[in-house]
């Protein structure tokens, strides 16, 4: 139960990643280098994980819907370890 529990809270961990590296796609283009380089870090974790979701979801409304499919995901998989 205990390697159950850890893997629970590293997946929860790199949700929160996706959801911190959607968040700076809002204002990587403001020019500001903190973000920029927070965000191009976050890039080189996440975007392995969620380019799995872009290859078959296309942008919808001009969206990118693939890190939501990808938070989900991880979340099934969550369910399925505890």
């Amino acid at each position: 139960m205990q390697i159950g529990y850890v893997v629970y809270r590293l997946l929860n961990f790199y949700e929160m990643l996706i959801f911190v590296q959607v968040l700076l796609s809002w204002f990587v283009s403001s020019g500001n280098k903190f973000v920029v380089d927070v965000y191009g870090a976050l890039s080189t974790l996440v975007d392995p994980f969620v380019n799995l979701f872009r290859r078959f979801i296309p942008p919808l409304a001009g969206l990118d819907w693939s890190p939501f499919i990808a938070i989900l995901v991880l979340q099934l998989v969550q369910r399925l370890v505890l």
